[in-house]
């Protein structure tokens, strides 16, 4: 947890590595967070958004609408197979009491809160021994991010745009100063240098 007024960023987990983390979860038995982190690096929403969604929201469909709380906005966000059918492996390994009810729901039997996530998410970057610095529930969303930037790199504007429409930013700018593009992109300016 962070200190009170201090300014923390999240940082985003290489995409391998992520998808192994979400392995490795489900075959050690923890189907909450390992269907917690492949919803947050596959659909790229706040951690809000993902904790109001319910089972049958995400399962056994291709796509799914919701209204971002953050923003009020409509967002339609479509499943890929592969993780449509991560969701259903979940679905079955948790045993919900019903398709109604929210997909990530503590042993108590109430959804996680935003501080007890961001607290499971340091045990595992921990546990695990993630390659990241700072390892929040932010850290999903841009781990989308940035792979989607990373997989279209060759029109890396065009990735940019599209992420800008995604995230709901109101500039490109925003976009880049938000995956650390703008500071990799200064700092990369002393590799063109040569002696």
């Amino acid at each position: 947890m962070s200190l009170k007024y201090s300014n923390t960023t999240a940082d985003f987990l290489q995409w391998d590595e992520a998808m192994n983390l979400i392995r490795k979860l489900f075959k050690d038995g923890n189907y909450n967070m390992s269907l917690l982190i492949s919803l947050g690096c596959f659909f790229g929403l706040r951690i809000s958004d993902i904790l109001s969604l319910r089972w049958n929201q995400i399962l056994n469909v291709s796509e799914f609408t919701i209204i971002e709380h953050k923003t009020g906005k409509k967002r339609t966000i479509r499943i890929n197979p592969q993780l449509q059918r991560h969701i259903a492996e979940c679905y079955k390994a948790i045993k919900p009491l019903g398709k109604s009810s929210p997909i990530l729901v503590s042993q108590k039997g109430t959804v996680y809160s935003i501080q007890r996530i961001n607290i499971i998410l340091k045990e595992l970057k921990h546990k695990y021994k993630l390659h990241i610095g700072n390892f929040s529930c932010h850290s999903l969303r841009k781990t989308f991010g940035r792979q989607v930037y990373n997989m279209n790199c060759e029109n890396s504007e065009l990735a940019l745009v599209k992420l800008m429409e995604l995230f709901n930013h109101s500039s490109v700018a925003i976009t880049k100063r938000y995956l650390g593009l703008r500071q990799e992109e200064l700092l990369n300016t002393y590799d063109c240098l040569s002696f």
